[in-house]
């Protein structure tokens, strides 16, 4: 196993947060359907969800910078407190266990485990870490672990720039080191990085995600360059994700066990007609999106249309660094928020805009829920329509799966509401309320009964679920 290389990634985990398929079926199904060791779970982020940042030795990421930028979310919200489960995981991990889920995903905060980024280990995030993943284990919910969400020591973007310097790489093999050598003996599902093709544009590209690197006209920023330097942190990510990979598969993998590969965003793109331009553009949506991380690990190099688009703008990679990322994943995890329409859009040259900017989304489907304070906690908890959405992307995954996919696990975003990136607390994903405004008591939505039934009872019945206000307004 340690030795392994791969031309097909036989493994994908399914992260849903949110998409429209069309209405709800009235077929029945159930848990039970699902192959055997099919795995039923959902997923958080640690900025977005522990709080406590300047606890116990934490120091800050470059979101702790970013979201204290008068701004930068849309209602000036942080994750200074987020949903507090530094504090109450043990109250978190029974939600789960009531549920009877039985994958976690989370994500580890670097800055709170070496808050420098380098050098000593904060004994009070290790310890919380244990904490959290023995409390996991014990209630027998499997930690599925995410390295990197975001969340870059601040410390390091100070040193050296972060992620558009190669010494990044020698700092995050450091960090994995830590984790796997004290983790994961019961972590056996690990990802290096989530949605790097999202960071590395946002961040670097249009500069809505920190570090805000961007120029002109792509976003507004104090420093960066737009053209050059998305493209120069993805090739470090794929070079540090690599050496991460090849680390446990050397060192770690034949006595832990595990599985180790990285999360990528795919909203899906569908051509907006049959036009042969629009098809093509959708084939560089994927290219530019997908693609740019996909193609070098399952075969040797970028999409050819990234090539031939960006020049050489876009790094090459050595003869070792094809021997390493090809192949450095047992599992692609895909994070899928909604589909968008596709269309040609001839280029501009005069714009100097690059065509991945021009073959713009069409149209969006998918939905998430407004924070209104104003309206009654009863009303609040009643999500009907998230249960019909995910009995819809369920019966389709199950479709999948009968048709030959190879899809291993169904990750929920989320357990609760929480902070989340750019819309803070303005939207509300959870299959828990969490009233912000009484000391963040959690109150189960009708999404998280259903949940429970589902996976409990093995039913995808339509009937409704009747909320007992009683209980939850106590």
């Amino acid at each position: 196993m340690a030795t392994a290389r791969l031309t097909i990634i036989p493994v994908i985990i399914v992260v849903l947060l949110m998409s429209v398929l069309g209405h709800s079926s009235t077929q029945e199904f159930s848990a039970k359907d699902f192959p055997a060791g099919f795995s039923f779970g959902i997923g958080s982020a640690a900025y977005q969800y522990e709080g406590a940042a300047a606890d116990d030795g934490r120091k800050p990421s470059i979101w702790d910078t970013f979201v204290h930028i008068k701004g930068n979310t849309f209602d000036g919200g942080t994750g200074d407190v987020a949903v507090d489960q530094y504090h109450r995981y043990k109250e978190d991990i029974g939600l789960m266990s009531t549920m009877g889920i039985d994958g976690y995903r989370l994500s580890i905060s670097w800055s709170r485990l070496i808050p420098d980024g380098n050098g000593l280990i904060n004994p009070k995030g290790l310890e919380y870490y244990n904490n959290l993943i023995n409390e996991l284990v014990s209630n027998g919910i499997q930690p599925h672990v995410t390295l990197y969400h975001f969340d870059l020591p601040q410390a390091l973007e100070d040193a050296y720039g972060g992620f558009v310097s190669p010494h990044i790489v020698g700092d995050f093999v450091a960090y994995a080191d830590i984790c796997f050598r004290e983790f994961g003996d019961r972590v056996k599902y690990w990802s290096t990085f989530n949605e790097p093709n999202i960071f590395a544009f946002a961040g670097y590209d249009t500069g809505n995600f920190p570090p805000q690197r961007c120029s002109y006209p792509f976003g507004n920023c104090t420093a960066g360059n737009s053209t050059v330097e998305p493209y120069i942190v993805a090739h470090n990510v794929l070079i540090a994700h690599a050496a991460a990979v090849e680390l446990y598969r050397e060192i770690y993998q034949a006595k832990q066990g595990g599985w180790i590969g990285l999360v990528l965003l795919m909203n899906w793109p569908i051509p907006l007609t049959n036009k042969s331009t629009d098809i093509a553009a959708t084939q560089r949506y994927n290219d530019f999106g997908v693609g740019w991380f996909l193609d070098p690990i399952v075969h040797v190099d970028y999409p050819a249309s990234m090539r031939k688009i960006v020049g050489s703008r876009l790094p090459l990679f050595t003869k070792e660094q094809v021997r390493k990322i090809q192949g450095s994943s047992d599992f692609i995890g895909i994070n899928h928020y909604f589909s968008v329409y596709c269309y040609d859009v001839p280029r501009n040259r005069a714009s100097n805009l690059a065509d991945y900017i021009q073959d713009r989304s069409y149209g969006i489907t998918g939905f998430a829920e407004p924070n209104n304070d104003s309206i009654a906690l009863s009303e609040a908890l009643n999500d009907q329509y998230r249960v019909n959405l995910h009995l819809d992307v369920l019966k389709y995954v199950l479709a999948a799966i009968r048709n030959g996919s190879d899809t291993r696990g169904y990750f929920i975003w989320t357990l609760l509401d929480d902070f989340e990136v750019l819309s803070s607390y303005t939207w509300r994903f959870g299959l828990h309320y969490v009233d912000f405004n009484d000391n963040l008591k959690r109150y189960p939505k009708l999404s998280a009964q259903w949940y429970k039934t589902f996976l409990h009872r093995g039913t995808n019945s339509q009937t409704q679920i009747l909320l007992n206000t009683d209980i939850y307004l106590e």
